[in-house]
């Protein structure tokens, strides 16, 4: 498997894990927040998807999927550093929107796979950092925070079972 089949097989198992948390949740479980501060479903679901679509459109130097959804919060907020009441402002009505959109991302994703190689995943995209971040770290980046965001998904459901 080369390295653009990795990465692919890799998004792939983040949008399968994403469907199967979003499955089944009605309003509170979207919105429980553990402890009472903690972060909830619909918060860690839309924030990776926003991730997701931020870097993969900055990667990509295209629009992001997120302007054709009317979802909350504009383009340039993908949730990091929120504070405890801009997490609970977003509010998530409907799964299936989130779960549309997330699918939208993904082939948003695909499509700039398709163009990555060796000299693309080499390419500098951050220079802020030291060393400067490469396009392929990123794309292992956003693999690691949606991968995290996930877990953390997950555990909250489990705990709202309980």
């Amino acid at each position: 498997m080369d390295v653009r089949g990795l990465l692919t097989e890799g998004f792939g198992r983040i949008t399968e894990l994403y469907d199967g948390l979003a499955e089944g949740l009605d309003d509170e479980s979207l919105h429980h927040r553990p402890g009472g501060t903690g972060n909830p479903i619909g918060w860690l679901l839309w924030h990776l998807a926003r991730v997701q679509d931020h870097h993969v459109a900055g990667l990509a130097d295209s629009a992001q999927v997120w302007e054709r959804f009317g979802l909350p919060n504009d383009t340039d907020d993908i949730g990091f550093g929120h504070t405890s009441e801009q997490v609970d402002a977003v509010r998530i009505t409907d799964p299936a929107l989130l779960v549309e959109y997330h699918h939208e991302v993904t082939l948003a994703t695909a499509r700039y796979l398709e163009t990555v190689d060796e000299k693309e995943l080499e390419r500098e995209v951050d220079q802020r950092w030291d060393p400067p971040v490469t396009a392929g770290v990123r794309l292992v980046s956003i693999q690691g925070d949606c991968l995290q965001h996930l877990g953390q998904a997950a555990y909250v459901k489990g705990l709202l079972r309980h």
